[in-house]
């Protein structure tokens, strides 16, 4: 898989979980991916909010992560 960068910010090599977070809350099909403080901003949450919900998909086994 190549690397991905952020769509706003264009940070580099995105992770696994902020590709997946990108994929889970708003489009499974994305071809444009947010790092985690980008899209706590467009979400207008608390980026510790998207961590807190990196792990409850984890515990419920979604394997995006």
């Amino acid at each position: 898989m190549s690397k991905k960068n952020c769509y706003v910010c264009n940070k580099q090599g995105l992770s696994r979980k902020e590709i997946g977070l990108t994929k889970k809350l708003l489009d499974e099909n994305a071809t444009r991916f947010y790092c985690i403080d980008c899209l706590a901003e467009y979400l207008e949450v608390d980026k510790e909010f998207l961590l807190d919900k990196i792990e409850e998909f984890k515990e419920q086994g979604c394997t995006m992560f």
